[in-house]
């Protein structure tokens, strides 16, 4: 039996799914919870999982439970609505400063400063940028807080007996996996339900959005964002089962790694913590804080914060 305290991510398993190989691998036994929130209306497709699992599953169905009890408590419909646009809104705000942040960065970086100047002044800018992530953090961290504070979310009875089937089918479940899809829905419908601590005593496996989700804080990025320019944005604290990690999901697709100075700058932005790249099918296994296993993923070399 594995430990309670082994986390494994991994890359997208849309092409060449790995899932039940590493599980195996792992030790982690059935029957499987599956978390599909992220596919959010195609929740319940899950046909092709199942018959990759080739054993017995049990999907949690969050979303639908979601929309159940917001169809009953429609006071809990409203607050839920409220704290989003509140939070979409701390999310624009940041996103406007950091453009002009890293617009600053650039700037300085191409600046002929003398070369005794320049090390101490790029990092000075990548620590305006670290600023500006961590008061984010901070603000959506209150917002919840206070939510949390004022409604009571799992004191009331329309999300209670949801909640407890939840807590009831995931104990009957050895191991918990996360899929990926949207990271922000995925992350929503996880807090509301209160997994935190109870994923805590399980094996967990995620992909993508679902790895995402598990570290200590979501990064959202691609260096060609469809909507143009540089994508590298804190969305909001993650559940927080891997410490000390940042991980990149589908980097072929979504980062220039071979960007020299723009790698560098992410190194020194995110650290202490590393930066953990996925690709398709590969994984990173954690047990008790400490990696163990690595296919396909790639750790870059870590760097001292500004």
């Amino acid at each position: 039996m594995s430990s309670p305290h082994t986390v494994a991510l991994m890359g997208s398993q849309r092409l060449k799914p790995r899932v039940k190989e590493l599980a195996h691998s792992m030790g982690a036994a059935g029957p499987f919870a599956i978390i599909t929130a992220g596919w959010q209306e195609r929740e319940r497709e899950d046909e092709e999982l199942r018959a990759h699992l080739g054993g017995e599953a049990v999907n949690l169905a969050l979303g639908e439970r979601v929309e159940r009890v917001l169809a009953q408590d429609t006071e809990l419909a409203g607050a839920l609505r409220a704290r989003q646009e509140m939070l979409r809104h701390l999310q624009r705000v940041y996103r406007i400063r950091l453009r002009h942040a890293f617009d600053a960065e650039l700037d300085v970086r191409t600046y002929g400063a003398p070369e005794a100047l320049r090390s101490e002044i790029e990092d000075d800018s990548i620590e305006a940028i670290r600023a500006l992530d961590e008061t984010h953090l901070g603000q959506c961290r209150r917002l919840r807080e206070e939510f949390e504070d004022k409604w009571r979310p799992q004191k009331r009875r329309s999300l209670e007996a949801e909640t407890e089937k939840v807590h009831e089918a995931l104990e009957s479940c050895g191991t918990v996996l996360i899929a990926g899809g949207h990271v922000a829905v995925l992350m929503n419908r996880m807090e509301l339900f209160d997994l935190g601590g109870l994923l805590r005593e399980k094996p967990v496996i995620g992909w993508s959005a679902g790895a995402m989700v598990l570290t200590q804080r979501i990064v959202l990025f691609h260096d060609d964002a469809p909507q143009g320019g540089l994508l590298r944005e804190v969305l909001d604290q993650g559940l927080g089962l891997v410490e000390d990690m940042v991980v990149f999901p589908e980097p072929e697709r979504r980062l220039e790694v071979e960007n020299r100075a723009r790698t560098t700058h992410m190194l020194k932005r995110f650290a202490p913590a590393q930066c953990v790249l996925l690709p398709e099918s590969s994984h990173v296994v954690i047990r008790g804080g400490r990696k163990l296993e690595m296919a396909g993923a790639e750790a870059l070399p870590g760097v001292e914060r500004p």
